[in-house]
């Protein structure tokens, strides 16, 4: 038997690019739980092009919301000439009613405890339409995923693990609490030091998790184990790290560079309705004062156009961001992904103008409070530019920033991306008038 599993591309301009932040680490943990006489291929559409003429029995395909359209495509394509198909990832997880019109089979949530009897029932020819977990599964004894299926030369971080699932906190605006079950569940310790043990080139390791310092307890324990590797890594976090001076010290001292962290607004109110308890923005500098003074970067989450966002928000917010010299940046508008509280609301509310899905990823998909679409979407072309203009980053690194070269690099490919993709929205817009 032979699986081929997919990651669709989410836009037509972005496919024929040569190399990708990082591998889909669910598709290769998907494959180690495949059994072993299964013959599997991965292939990611973001740096390689999908071979629809290849023999295969089985098709997977794992689905983002900003994705959905593209794996609809693709597994129209393979169901035509008379392949099975199976969806999964946070869309179908979401909405497997919409996803079961373009597959044979639906995963819901995690792969464990339910891949095996996929695989099982499709070799006895009784594929059923919907999987669906009866509990959230133990993240003990996991395998080791497939890194060996993942294109050479394709990444800039290759090295990408997870040690915990989900995040103890429920904001609005976030599909993970809906995926995991609002649950906040850590790999044995041991287990994680022996899958960095298995991985090539440890130059720099990329941990996945959405809030690696959601148990403080447990990250200390992964943080002290880290110490004798002498690794270097980066994980996104929330505020609260900083707030445990024993977690941010261990933090760096096990070789942390860099870390993501969800500022999200400079509003109070916003940070209310959102849900996000846990941020004060009040202490936003002195988070970032201690972060920087344990040697460590940050890279900076920001949402523009939330509910009590005026024409304001752009310019405090690069200020902001350039005030406190963030080594990097995303400035991000409200995208209403099914299954979230967000989406209810605006949907309930009448204020999400379209579901097609393939505009969740670039376009302002919702009616803001006060402003217009266009004034969210220029303003938001405007925050990032003036971010990434080179004396912005001269300014906000300088010449004496540890990590220099590397945070340069950062920051131009950043800079990069952005200009290629407001070139596909300006085009795309074009089309469409």
């Amino acid at each position: 038997m032979k699986l081929e599993l997919i990651v669709p591309a989410a836009q037509e301009s972005f496919r024929n690019r040569k190399k990708a932040p990082g591998p889909h680490l669910g598709l290769a943990m998907v494959a180690a739980l495949t059994p072993p006489e299964v013959e599997v291929s991965l292939t990611d559409e973001n740096v390689t092009v999908i071979d629809f003429q290849k023999e295969t029995d089985l098709v997977g395909i794992t689905a983002l919301t900003i994705t959905a359209k593209r794996a609809y495509e693709i597994a129209d394509t393979f169901r035509a000439k008379g392949v099975k198909v199976v969806l999964g990832g946070s869309h179908p997880s979401a909405l497997p009613e919409e996803a079961i019109q373009h597959a044979d089979a639906v995963v819901i949530g995690e792969a464990e405890g339910i891949w095996e009897n996929v695989i099982g029932d499709f070799k006895a020819n009784r594929l059923q339409r919907i999987y669906s977990q009866c509990e959230r599964p133990s993240l003990l004894d996991l395998p080791i995923p497939r890194r060996d299926l993942f294109a050479d030369g394709a990444y800039y971080f290759r090295n990408t693990i997870s040690t915990t699932r989900g995040c103890p906190y429920a904001c609005s605006f976030c599909s993970v609490t809906s995926f995991f079950g609002n649950t906040y569940r850590c790999r044995p310790v041991e287990e994680i030091l022996k899958e960095i043990e298995a991985m090539d080139h440890k130059k720099l390791i990329w941990f996945v998790d959405d809030n690696i310092a959601g148990k403080p307890k447990f990250a200390k324990e992964l943080f002290s184990a880290l110490i004798p590797y002498k690794l270097k890594w980066a994980a996104q976090a929330s505020v609260t790290i900083a707030r445990d001076d024993e977690l941010l010290k261990l933090a760096a001292a096990s070789g942390c560079v860099i870390l993501l962290i969800g500022f999200e607004t400079l509003s109070p109110g916003n940070l209310e309705v959102m849900g996000k308890k846990v941020n004060v923005v009040d202490k936003y500098e002195m988070v970032i004062r201690k972060i920087h003074s344990n040697g460590i970067a940050i890279h900076g989450f920001f949402i523009l156009g939330l509910d009590e966002d005026d024409e304001y928000v752009f310019g405090d917010t690069v200020r902001f961001a350039q005030k406190m010299k963030l080594e990097s940046a995303q400035f991000a508008c409200p995208v209403p992904y099914p299954g979230t509280a967000l989406y209810e609301s605006l949907d309930n509310a009448g204020r999400i103008i379209t579901k097609d899905w393939s505009q969740y990823e670039s376009s302002i998909v919702f009616e803001p409070k006060l402003m217009s679409r266009e004034t969210l979407q220029k303003g938001r072309s405007w925050v990032w530019r003036e971010f990434y203009s080179i004396p912005s980053i001269w300014r906000r690194l300088g010449i004496t920033r540890r990590y220099l070269v590397p945070l340069w690099i950062l920051n131009l490919y950043y800079r990069s991306f952005w200009r290629r993709k407001f070139r596909a929205n300006r085009d795309s817009n074009k089309v469409n008038s």
